[in-house]
C-alpha cells in the first residue's frame, strides 16, 4: 500500500513510521531541503521528534508531484493557514479515487470551514476523512498506547486508514460524525490554553475539574449548532482530546496558557514555543463565530478577553471559573438550555 505524507511536523512524522513499520510504502513532503535530506541520510527528522529513529524504507522529498505518485492513501498534516494552498497544489497530481485524511485541527475564517470542508471545496470528489483523539505525537513515537478516531462517511477511508496506521499500540476507532470529531480537535486547542492559564494560577483540581467539564459543554453546544451530535463528545476526540491537553505540559496550547498566567506577553510566549499552537487563532475565529450566532460559550469570551481584550488576567480567569449554567449536562434538559 502505498501511502503520502504532507508534512514533516511531529504528527506527520510519527505517523509516517507507523505507516512504514506497517509494511506500507512511505513516502513524506517536506518543504525544507535540509529536513529531506536529513530523513533520507540520517533517518531523523531534526526539528521534530528528533529522538526517533525513522523506518529505513521512508523516502522524503521536496517535490509534491513525486510524493503523491501512484498513493492510495494521503495524509494531510499541515497547519490549518496551510491547508487551502496545499489542496490547490495537489489537484492537478490526485487521480480522482485517492484519499484523503487530515490530521489538521482547525478552521479556515472564510465561511467558517473546517478542514474536511476546506480539503472537500478544493478536492471535490475525493474520499475525505478526519484522525483526531487525545495524541501526543512524542508519547506515540514512545510507543505509548494510545487511541485515535478516524471519521469519515466513506468506508474506505475508514479501511485504509485502519491499514496503514492501527497498531497494537496505537489503536483506531471508527465515527461517521465528521462535524464533531473534527470541531473536537480544533476546539481543545482553545480550552487547553484556559487549562494552562488556570494551571499558571495554582488553581485547585476541583477548580480544574470545573473548567474541563464546562469546556466540553461548551464545545458539544456549538457542535450541535452546526449540526454535529453532541453526544461524540463522550469519545476520544471530545473528552479524550481535551482532557490530555488540558493536563499535560507536552501541550503547545497549554504551554501558551500557563505562560500568560505568568505574566509574559502572548508574542513572546508564542516565541517561546517555537511553533504553531493553533489554539490562538481557533480562538479569534470561533469568537467571531459564536458572537455572530448567539452562541453562549462563557469561558471562550472570558479567554478572548484576557488574550485579545487586554483584560487583567486574574480578573477574567475567576469570570472564567465562575461562569454558571442552569443544567449539568444539557442536552438530557432541552428546556433548561439557557445560560446566566
Amino acid at each position: 500500500m502505498k501511502v503520502a505524507v504532507i508534512g514533516a511536523g511531529s504528527f506527520g512524522t510519527v505517523l509516517a513510521d507507523i505507516a512504514a513499520h506497517n509494511d506500507c510504502f512511505v513516502r513524506i513532503y517536506a518543504r525544507r531541503r535540509e529536513v529531506v535530506d536529513a530523513i533520507n541520510q540520517d533517518r531523523k527528522n531534526p526539528n521534530y521528534q528528533a529522538e526517533l529513529t525513522l523506518h529505513t524504507s521512508i523516502e522524503a522529498s521536496d517535490s509534491l508531484e513525486y510524493v503523491v505518485e501512484g498513493a492510495e492513501l494521503v495524509l494531510l498534516s499541515v497547519p490549518s493557514i496551510a491547508m487551502d494552498g496545499i489542496c490547490c497544489s495537489l489537484k492537478p497530481l490526485l487521480p480522482g479515487n485517492v484519499a484523503l485524511l487530515s490530521m489538521t485541527k482547525g478552521i479556515r475564517a472564510d465561511g467558517f470551514k473546517l478542514m474536511s470542508q476546506v480539503i472537500s471545496e478544493r478536492l471535490p470528489g475525493h474520499p475525505v476523512g478526519v484522525l483526531s483523539g487525545p495524541n501526543l505525537a512524542g508519547e506515540i513515537a514512545q510507543r505509548h498506547l494510545t487511541a485515535s478516531v478516524v471519521a469519515s462517511a466513506s468506508p474506505l477511508v475508514r479501511e485504509l486508514a485502519r491499514k496503514a496506521l492501527a497498531t497494537r499500540y496505537f489503536r483506531l476507532y471508527s465515527s461517521e460524525d465528521l462535524i464533531s470529531v473534527e470541531l473536537g480537535g480544533a476546539l481543545k486547542n482553545i480550552y487547553a490554553i484556559a487549562a494552562g492559564l488556570a494551571d499558571g494560577l495554582k488553581v485547585g483540581e476541583n477548580t480544574k475539574a470545573l473548567l474541563i467539564t464546562r469546556a466540553l459543554a461548551e464545545m458539544s453546544r456549538l457542535s450541535s449548532s452546526l449540526g454535529g451530535n453532541p453526544l461524540s463528545f463522550l469519545g476520544l476526540a471530545g473528552v479524550g482530546d481535551l482532557y490530555v491537553t488540558s493536563v499535560s505540559p507536552l501541550s503547545r496550547n497549554f504551554r501558551i496558557g500557563r505562560a500568560l498566567a505568568e505574566g509574559v506577553d502572548l508574542k513572546e510566549a508564542q516565541a517561546r514555543l517555537g511553533q504553531v499552537a493553533e489554539g490562538i487563532n481557533t480562538l479569534q475565529l470561533v469568537h467571531a463565530h459564536v458572537e455572530k450566532n448567539g452562541i453562549v460559550m462563557p469561558i471562550l469570551e472570558a479567554l478572548y478577553q484576557v488574550i485579545f481584550g487586554g483584560r487583567p488576567v486574574r480578573q477574567m480567569a475567576l469570570q472564567m471559573m465562575q461562569a454558571v449554567h442552569t443544567s449539568d449536562v444539557e442536552f438530557l434538559m432541552p428546556g433548561a438550555n439557557q445560560a446566566l
